[in-house]
């Protein structure tokens, strides 16, 4: 299954920053990363030395999904490496460049949300407690 290159109907793509279009999988289905572990990040990702993230704490799970969104180039990181029902619960926590965020709200709707309810999500663990 290819990825998608942020291309929209008009031809314009949503970039991640000047000169790199954000990268999109086709389905949130299709995202099978990890829900809890330890996990290190490739070094194209991550150019830190501390690059290993725990998904049991809720700051390492965003951060972590923050990097993978807005670095890669390959829709096979964020098939590795994002789960796609963590990533529906912790949405609009991110803190993501408005390309990216673009880019994945447009091909998938259900990220757009109400921001009522984002509001009092927020207050809510973003993680299901183990």
């Amino acid at each position: 299954m290819q990825g998608v290159v942020s291309p929209t109907s008009t031809g314009l793509a949503f970039l991640a920053r000047p000169g790199r279009p954000a990268v999109v999988t086709a389905t949130l289905t299709e995202l099978s990363g990890p829900t809890r572990g330890l996990v290190e990040l490739p070094v194209r990702l991550m150019w830190n030395t501390e690059r290993t993230f725990d998904l049991g704490d809720p700051d390492d799970l965003l951060w972590m999904y923050e990097n993978v969104l807005r670095e890669t180039t390959r829709a096979a990181d964020l098939r590795e490496l994002v789960n796609g029902r963590l990533l529906r619960q912790v949405w609009c926590l991110l803190n993501l460049p408005r390309g990216v965020r673009d880019a994945w709200e447009h091909r998938h709707r259900v990220l757009r949300g109400d921001p009522a309810s984002w509001r009092s999500r927020r207050s809510e663990p973003a993680l299901p407690t183990a």
